[in-house]
């Protein structure tokens, strides 16, 4: 059986060393059809590699012969190829399946993007800008770079690539090893099969919510490779993973899993696991290498998680009540972070917090959780009323139709922070008279390669948005020290 492809086809076209006769044949001739000699010579030139390769989608199945893997696989389901190349092979390719075949060779086709550098020039070994990936891989590590690959792959647009990127999806990829290691330090006595169904009904919020998020992640990803919208696969994942998974449910159920209640802990652990085995096989076709090696070391006897089979949505973990709540208290959770980040209060700093909420049912739900808020902020008091007025000295949030105090004096050095913001801004005005210095300056507008300019021109929007925000704390600073 043939498995391979004719590079080099030789032109069906024979000459006749007797009289000259020009001979083309499908079929080998063994005289000349005008003075019947049988001294023939074969063209020795031959076809253009792209002829040849028309016949890829049937040739290395078995054709011309009947074989099994003709019939298993052709026609198959998608080609993946670049757009500058459709014509050269894409249609000669479904115009040869046609012809011998009596069918299109593929019904999909995948045209992916070009890889270019970050300043979306094409790559070049002449220019310098080349990548070598296994000098990228030996660096990141291929899940990374594979990760980023996919991440930019978006349809219609061209991927421009650079180190930064590529090692900020291997920020991605590390944070996904620590969070499977925490969990692996909670799951290590569990038996799979205990894990294999989970009673909803019986689960606090948080794991309500995360096996309901979990759905959504699964539903986006099976939704991105469908469509081929291979990007939004990745970044339904990407945000699932860490901003969810890893940012909120892990941080939510510590007090649980190293509390002394072991109904709570037991049923922390059966979520822990069954997320976790989820993500695995959500992330494996884009990372194969860390979900592989993960997937070994978990509980219970395992093969490939290759062999396993992808997730699907489960309708009972559907939850849109536990999903609003959740919201809800993260936006007054992160309410009460923000203000201790911007007025620099040191994290393990206790806080007094009130919440100012007219609607009834909210309210309620952040009186119910309260304990729970207070242990993500630090807060050693949180009070919710309907109304009220701003305490003196505390600085505020808005959330939605919810406002939020924190009461900072004898928390913050209110000169201290002055100075060292003033110090901050004077160095930052200075950055920025220097790069609009640059911008002002003709000559190396008109010298300056086009990228160089631009990057200047990015300086410039940050400086400017850095003494926005410093003038903001300042601001902010010096009314609360006057309250």
């Amino acid at each position: 059986m043939s498995l391979h492809v004719w590079w080099g086809h030789r032109i069906p076209a024979w000459i006749c060393e007797s009289c000259g006769e020009l001979i083309v044949k499908s079929v080998d001739p063994d005289r000349c059809p005008k003075c019947k000699a049988t001294d023939l010579t074969q063209e020795t030139d031959v076809l253009d590699t792209w002829f040849s390769s028309a016949l890829w989608p049937f040739s290395t199945l078995g054709w011309p012969e009947s074989t099994k893997e003709l019939s298993l696989y052709y026609p198959t389901s998608v080609l993946i190829t670049s757009f500058d190349i459709l014509f050269f092979w894409v249609s000669r390719m479904i115009m040869m399946g046609i012809h011998f075949m009596g069918e299109i060779p593929f019904k999909d086709v995948y045209l992916h993007a070009l890889v270019r550098d970050e300043h979306g020039k094409k790559m070049s070994k002449s220019k310098g800008n080349v990548m070598d990936p296994i000098l990228v891989m030996d660096k990141y590590g291929t899940d990374a770079l594979r990760f980023t690959m996919t991440a930019f792959a978006a349809q219609g647009r061209d991927i421009r690539i650079s180190e930064e990127r590529i090692e900020g999806y291997r920020h991605f990829i590390n944070k996904v090893w620590n969070a499977s290691r925490f969990v692996l330090m909670h799951i290590r006595e569990c038996d799979p099969k205990e894990t294999a169904s989970v009673d909803v009904d019986n689960l606090s919020l948080p794991h309500q919510w995360i096996l309901s998020r979990t759905n959504r992640a699964v539903s986006e990803v099976i939704k991105g490779f469908e469509d081929y919208r291979f990007n939004d696969s990745a970044l339904a994942i990407y945000q699932f993973v860490w901003r969810e998974f890893c940012d909120w449910y892990l941080e939510w159920i510590k007090p649980a899993l190293y509390g002394d209640d072991q109904e709570a802990k037991d049923g922390a652990r059966r979520v822990l696991f069954t997320v976790l085995e989820i993500t695995l096989k959500l992330l494996h076709p884009i990372t194969p290498f860390v979900t592989e090696e993960i997937w070994h070391v978990l509980p219970g006897s395992r093969e490939s998680i290759m062999t396993e089979p992808f997730p699907e949505v489960t309708p009972e973990w559907e939850n849109r009540e536990a999903e609003a709540t959740m919201t809800l208290l993260m936006g007054v959770i992160g309410g009460i972070r923000n203000i201790r980040s911007e007025m620099m209060i040191h994290p393990s700093a206790s806080i007094e917090a009130s919440v100012i909420c007219s609607d009834e049912g909210k309210a309620s739900t952040i009186e119910r959780f309260s304990k729970d808020v207070k242990a993500m902020t630090r807060v050693t008091s949180l009070s919710v009323m309907a109304k009220g007025e701003c305490p003196k000295g505390a600085a505020s949030y808005i959330y939605d139709d919810i406002e939020i105090y924190v009461p900072v004096k004898g928390l913050v050095d209110f000169e201290k922070e002055i100075a060292k913001l003033t110090k901050e801004k004077g160095k930052v005005e200075a950055q920025l008279k220097k790069t609009r210095g640059k911008l002002l300056n003709e000559k190396f507008l008109a010298n300056a390669p086009k990228d160089v300019v631009e990057k200047e021109k990015e300086k410039e929007r940050t400086f400017v948005a850095k003494l926005t925000k410093i003038d903001e704390s300042m601001a902010r600073l010096s009314v609360i020290e006057g309250d």
